[in-house]
């Protein structure tokens, strides 16, 4: 059960760093932009539900968000 093997251990194939630096860069971005719709989301939420803003005005201010925060993060 609890072998003790003293070869050499096998490690795989080597690292493909570049690989790891854009999979590590896809997930920051999707990190960052879905904080930002969500964050959106929320204000546009509050917006419609708590002031006289209306549906189709929540939206546009939803979508007027997520342009300022899209060119406020590139």
């Amino acid at each position: 059960m609890a072998e003790h093997h003293s070869g050499p251990v096998e490690t795989g194939a080597p690292m493909d760093y570049s690989e790891h630096e854009k999979t590590y860069n896809l997930f920051l971005n999707a990190t960052k932009y879905g904080t930002l719709f969500c964050v959106s989301l929320l204000i546009a939420m509050a917006a419609a539900f708590f002031t006289t803003m209306g549906f189709f005005s929540s939206l546009v201010l939803l979508i007027l968000i997520n342009v300022g925060g899209f060119f406020l993060l590139r």
